[in-house]
């Protein structure tokens, strides 16, 4: 009698974004195929499918726990009271802009603009995504304006969106390897954006 075959245990979920982010930051999207994150992860892509549903969505989890790990880093640098403001908000600016060319969690970024025009679940995702950097950076700027360390009169709501637009501006660049587009440079801008913007100390 033939031997019941074994079923391959899947994957932790943690396991398969870590690769798909890394396969997204080499190749791009366009050349990561289920079959071929399935070889690498020894799952077929039946099984990746039946988990995610599609690309665009295995793409889309794949940014979220990204950014999720991020996040835990952010909240513990933005909760260092001990700090002044000025000095955290210099460190979510670095948080915020990529290390340098193909970034993998900036390659997700950029993958994931392409494709919202055409996904209504994919611009919910991002809006899903991008809403802790925004409350995280409104509510450090209104405890900078109520301790003095920073001075503007518009809502931080506001300065917290033109901040973070002029950030996906510098950092874009830079994520692609655009020449003469270096990291140095961008924190610096964004550190003279945020002192025109803010007030902020130096």
């Amino acid at each position: 009698m033939d031997q019941p075959r074994t079923r391959r245990p899947a994957r932790p979920r943690e396991e398969v974004y870590a690769a798909a982010r890394a396969a997204v930051a080499e190749h791009g999207l366009a050349r990561l195929t289920m079959a071929g994150l399935g070889r690498e992860l020894g799952m077929s892509a039946g099984h990746l499918l039946y988990y995610f549903g599609s690309k665009d969505q295995l793409l889309l989890e794949t940014l979220r726990w990204s950014e999720a790990q991020l996040g835990e880093i952010r909240g513990r640098e933005l909760a260092r009271r001990e700090l002044p403001v000025a000095a955290r908000l210099e460190r979510y600016l670095e948080l915020y802009l990529p290390e340098g060319p193909g970034d993998p969690r900036w390659s997700l970024w950029i993958e994931v603009w392409s494709r919202s025009p055409e996904s209504p679940d994919l611009r919910r995702g991002q809006l899903d995504i991008e809403t802790p950097w925004q409350d995280d950076l409104t509510a450090l700027l209104d405890e900078g304006r109520a301790t003095g360390a920073l001075a503007f009169t518009a809502p931080a709501a506001t300065r917290a969106v033109q901040l973070r637009a002029l950030l996906d501006g510098l950092a874009v660049p830079l994520a692609i390897g655009l020449p003469g587009a270096t990291r140095a440079d961008a924190l610096t801008h964004a550190a003279s954006a945020a002192q025109a913007l803010l007030g902020a100390e130096r």
